[in-house]
């Protein structure tokens, strides 16, 4: 019986070693981001839960934030900024809520058919002003 010897090259040799070496490191990398999220998990979910009733706090605490005057004043930039424009909807896609009112800033998204427009909105005072449109 004789055997066939099997002709490797140096080359191939190393790109095989060097793709079980990756395989090996993502699978340990992809079980230890698994590990830190279980262990994580209690702790993450609590901050976050914190997060949300410190926002829902300074909704409270600061009543400027009235959403049909916002989108009053985002409608009127629209038609000032693009005349004769028809977008379908409006939707509100960011609150920056910072400390004091000067500094707050909310973002419309104005969606139609072809197109889309960003309104930028930010506080003056009590009242609500747009800053500019995209």
């Amino acid at each position: 019986m004789f055997s066939v010897p099997i002709a490797i090259s140096t080359l191939a040799i190393v790109l095989i070693v060097f793709a079980v070496v990756i395989g090996i490191a993502l699978i340990l990398g992809w079980l230890g981001i698994r590990a830190r999220n279980r262990r994580r998990g209690p702790w993450y979910a609590e901050h976050v839960a914190a997060a949300d009733a410190a926002l829902e706090q300074a909704r409270a605490g600061d009543k400027g934030w009235h959403r049909e005057s916002m989108e009053r004043v985002a409608r009127e930039a629209l038609e000032r900024s693009r005349p004769g424009w028809a977008y379908r909807q409006l939707h509100l896609i960011l609150v920056d809520d910072r400390p004091g009112v000067s500094d707050d800033r909310a973002q419309f998204m104005a969606v139609a058919d072809d197109d889309e427009a960003r309104v930028i909105l930010a506080r003056v005072d009590d009242r609500w002003v747009a800053e500019r449109v995209e």
